[in-house]
């Protein structure tokens, strides 16, 4: 097992078989990268010398055999671990992995664009110009319009809010969806009042309202913190625009409580964190029961977007697909975008090829970290 910090935030794990096959998975936290290989490390005194395709089996052990478990660092570790064993089976029997979880029920899967800088005032005309002459076709964007936030904040930085986003939408074509990430940046009260604020504006969906801590009874882990629940259906019962979370949510059990209530439209797992491919599916088929969407969060590196789109392939309430790079520093073939959508991968395993060489060119000591926001005051503000 042999670990890569590649440019510009990646960790990067190869798994190569006694046969030769090779195995690539995505095992990172942003920020925490050098945590997460010495996870993975840890693993890997378990993992070596093991029959590869027993995923479920090496899942349970890895999930389940230490008495502390779950959080970003561990289930992020074993979430690449989880990539590449599903690319070695893949790999050996010779096809892809949405084929091992009951076949393809799409041709081609929905992505969308992003923007990375909040559109202030300033700069609407030159975000719309952009969204709107895409050159992918993507049919939907999505961006975060908040900037550093405090628990209660002054109203014209609200009103300045609410007028970015309506000039946003209104110059953008209305064949694309707009979306906002609000990045977890404000609280449950603020987040009311902006919402109420934009209740008329078509949103395709809103994400990151504000940081959720979901624990679960029923691993008998740790004790539910059912406010964070109750603060979500509370808040998707009062609006009609659609409300999205679960990024940092891990494996099935923090998300239960979530889905049972029907707190939320939509469920944004990302296979990196959430436990891995299979994982994934298995959230999304409890989602499925009770009519709630699947958008993959996925501002990571090509093999994380690999495994991504396998789970986008055989997942019925999939929606979108969010992602940073198709792949073009790091893959030998990148994924291409048509009209705004990818096609369903065919090659084995994750689909991919990676470039070992630019690989190896990329390395960085894996040193990136969160950026750090404050107020006015010079006290913490999320970022």
């Amino acid at each position: 097992m042999e670990m890569f910090h590649v440019k510009p935030r990646w960790l990067f794990l190869k798994i190569t078989c006694d046969d030769g096959t090779v195995g690539w998975g995505e095992p990172v936290v942003e920020g925490r990268a050098q945590t997460v290989e010495t996870a993975v490390k840890e693993i890997a005194r378990y993992l070596i010398g093991q029959d590869p395709r027993d995923i479920e089996k090496h899942w349970q052990i890895i999930y389940r055999g230490n008495f502390y478990r779950n959080g970003p660092i561990l289930t992020s570790a074993l979430s690449g671990v989880e990539q590449a064993l599903w690319d070695i089976l893949g790999k050996h029997l010779n096809v892809p992995v949405w084929r091992l979880l009951g076949g393809k029920v799409r041709d081609r899967i929905r992505m969308y664009g992003w923007l990375s800088l909040e559109p202030t005032g300033d700069y609407i005309d030159l975000y719309a110009k952009s969204i709107n002459e895409n050159v992918e076709g993507f049919t939907a964007y999505k961006t975060c319009p908040i900037p550093p936030m405090q628990m209660i904040e002054q109203p014209d930085v609200l009103h300045a809010i609410r007028d970015n986003i309506t000039l946003l939408r209104d110059k953008v074509d209305k064949k694309i969806d707009v979306a906002l990430d609000f990045h977890g940046r404000c609280t449950p009260a603020m987040s009311r009042r902006l919402i109420h604020m934009i209740e008329d504006v078509d949103i395709m969906f809103i994400g990151k309202i504000f940081i959720t801590l979901l624990f679960s009874l029923k691993n008998s882990e740790e004790p539910v913190l059912p406010g964070d629940v109750a603060a979500l259906k509370q808040l998707s019962s009062s609006t009609s625009i659609p409300i999205a979370t679960g990024e940092r949510l891990f494996t099935r059990w923090q998300f239960n409580d979530l889905i049972e209530q029907q707190a939320v439209a939509i469920i944004q797992p990302d296979i990196s964190h959430c436990g891995g491919i299979f994982e994934a599916r298995k959230i999304a088929s409890m989602a499925e029961a009770r009519n709630i969407a699947v958008a993959p969060h996925c501002p990571l590196g090509p093999i994380a977007l690999a495994a991504s789109l396998q789970f986008a392939s055989c997942t019925p309430n999939f929606l979108c697909q969010e992602h940073l790079t198709l792949g073009h520093d790091y893959l030998k073939v990148p994924f291409q975008v048509k009209e705004g959508y990818v096609d369903v991968p065919y090659l084995p395993g994750l689909g991919i090829e990676v470039d070992e060489e630019k690989v190896r060119a990329g390395i960085f000591p894996g040193d990136w970290s969160t950026p750090q926001f404050r107020l006015k005051d010079d006290s913490f503000a999320e970022w």
